[in-house]
């Protein structure tokens, strides 16, 4: 099977921060399973790297907006390097192969017929002498009342147009735009409304989040949407009579889905088609705010350029809040991963997202939380388990797995452990996976103290034998189940157990094998920690 997984674009335009996190981490554990699985995988994502905030942050910095993108795509690269995610190409939309398939792209778009040029009128501020892109109009919702932008209300997900607001103010300077008459190109979104109500109504391993939003756009009736727009940062319209315009980040974005898919296919020797054919899955993995981008956009440009395939498994997640109150950038309200990664675990933090992952409703983090969670569950049930076999085989049997039965229930458990929870992560259902795997270790460290190899050691060897030879079993198997959530210590694991090829089964270490480089997996983090992190965090 061909499975496709497209993580969102983060914005280059500022550093990731928890709510990224939260979003895009179920996009690397279904390509680590469906890897073990032994599919072939094709797990892209990329930098969004054009538009008006990184043209006013260059302008801010006194430099090109190029280098603005570029600083953050280089960093945005080293922190999911070191948050384990295993992309087969993270690719940037400066990239001059997404620039060419995008322009290629939308050059077949305009020859589909559901492309129209319209005069239409648009933001623009006289105090800042350009024309405003929508996220940078503010008004009041026309559906809901509340403070919206001008291209979605975020407050109830409608999609919407500037000039539809009420009370516009400009975002970079407060004042009132107007209105200027310009020429643009529109797609007939209107003409897609019978195909998207069938799709949609057939979508199946949607979430929930996904599927209420999407069908509430279809009954509210599609709207056309500016394919162009007046810009200095982008990528060039390639028709004629358009050259001073830019083709709207909106639909740039999502087809560096299939950009940068194609560019990996055609470097490893993969064949494009076949993963763009019906004989594939593809998963899409981001945040609530993307979802009709992913359900309705994405979908609609597909069939209209030939035909392609459509988005089967949407994993939207639900949004992060931080001690209680919305991430705020500009009040800087926020956990950066660049810090959280200096000063944590990559396994801890990608373990807290998942257990508490935003799935079905909003997620808080704290500190507090989050200490206690890499303490009490990480250290005290996983890495306890661990530590206390591997010492007492280093102690008692010379770090030599002992040569024994394995435990049949024991075995049994493990054997249909894989297939449950292979299930649930296919289904996006990641926190009732990790649950199903950590239920297992705490029955593991139950089955270890009701063993009481301490004392069998000395009264009954071969019953001590069996008790710490299924527990090797256990600890190894655990280094599969576990690698699509925490792959740091699940590499270390194998390592100690010199496990070189890893399949989504049941594996077996034989007795009498040495131990390798035995470690602890996980430190203790001092609870003083989260008095300082919050103290930092109010500063």
């Amino acid at each position: 099977m061909n499975i496709l997984i497209g993580g969102a674009w983060p914005y280059a335009n500022g550093s990731l921060h928890i709510g990224h996190i939260a979003a895009l981490l179920p996009g690397d554990i279904l390509a680590r399973y469906f890897r073990l699985k032994g599919e072939n995988v094709c797990y892209v994502s990329g930098s969004d790297c054009h538009g008006t905030p990184i043209q006013i942050r260059a302008k801010e910095e006194g430099t090109k907006p190029e280098k603005i993108a570029e600083r953050h795509h280089k960093e945005f690269k080293e922190n999911f390097n070191k948050l384990g995610f295993s992309y087969d190409i993270y690719h940037t939309t400066q990239d001059q192969y997404h620039k060419d398939f995008v322009q290629g792209f939308f050059t077949k778009l305009w020859k589909s017929g559901y492309v129209y040029r319209k005069l239409t009128n648009q933001t623009y501020c006289e105090s800042c002498c350009q024309f405003l892109p929508d996220r940078f109009v503010t008004g009041l919702c026309p559906n809901c009342g509340k403070c919206a932008r001008g291209d979605q209300c975020d407050a109830c997900g409608s999609l919407i147009e500037p000039e539809k607001l009420k009370d516009i103010k400009c975002d970079l300077c407060g004042r009132t735009p107007v209105f200027k008459q310009t020429g643009h190109l529109y797609m007939a979104l209107s003409k897609f409304q019978h195909f998207l109500t069938d799709y949609i109504s057939g979508a199946q391993n949607w979430r929930e989040n996904a599927v209420n939003l999407s069908q509430r756009y279809i009954s509210e009736g599609l709207k056309d949407r500016a394919l162009t727009r007046d810009l200095e940062w982008g990528i060039d319209v390639p028709l004629s009579g358009f050259e001073e315009k830019k083709i709207y980040v909106w639909i740039e974005a999502v087809l560096g889905y299939l950009s940068a898919s194609k560019k990996w296919l055609a470097e490893s020797g993969g064949n494009w088609d076949d993963f763009w054919s019906e004989n594939a899955v593809h998963y899409y993995v981001h945040g609530k705010d993307n979802i009709p981008f992913h359900t309705i956009i994405l979908p609609a440009l597909l069939q209209a350029a030939s035909g392609l395939h459509l988005p089967d498994r949407i994993i939207a997640s639900e949004h992060v809040t931080l001690e209680g109150k919305k991430i705020s950038t500009s009040n800087h309200w926020g956990v950066w991963i660049p810090y959280l990664l200096e000063h944590y675990h990559a396994d801890s933090i990608r373990y807290f997202f998942i257990i508490n992952g935003p799935e079905k409703r909003d997620m808080d983090f704290s500190w507090r939380e989050f200490i206690n969670s890499h303490n009490g569950e990480l250290l005290g049930a996983f890495g306890n388990f661990v530590n206390r076999t591997f010492v007492f085989i280093q102690k008692y049997f010379d770090g030599k797995v002992p040569e024994a039965q394995n435990n049949p229930k024991v075995k049994d458990t493990l054997t249909a452990l894989y297939p449950k929870v292979g299930r649930v992560i296919e289904q996006g259902r990641f926190k009732d996976a990790l649950e199903a795997i950590f239920t297992f270790i705490r029955s593991a460290n139950k089955y270890f103290d009701e063993e009481q190899p301490w004392i069998t050691v000395k009264e009954n060897t071969d019953k001590c034998k069996e008790t710490l030879h299924t527990c090797v079993q256990i600890i190894a198997n655990l280094s599969i189940l576990l690698e699509p959530f925490l792959p740091f210590s699940s590499a270390k694991l194998r390592s100690m157990l010199r496990i070189e090829e890893t399949f989504w089964n049941y594996v077996e270490i034989p007795g009498g094998l040495l131990l390798e480089k035995v470690e602890m997996l996980f430190d203790r983090i001092d609870k003083e920690m989260i008095r300082e992190e919050e103290e930092r965090l109010q500063r």
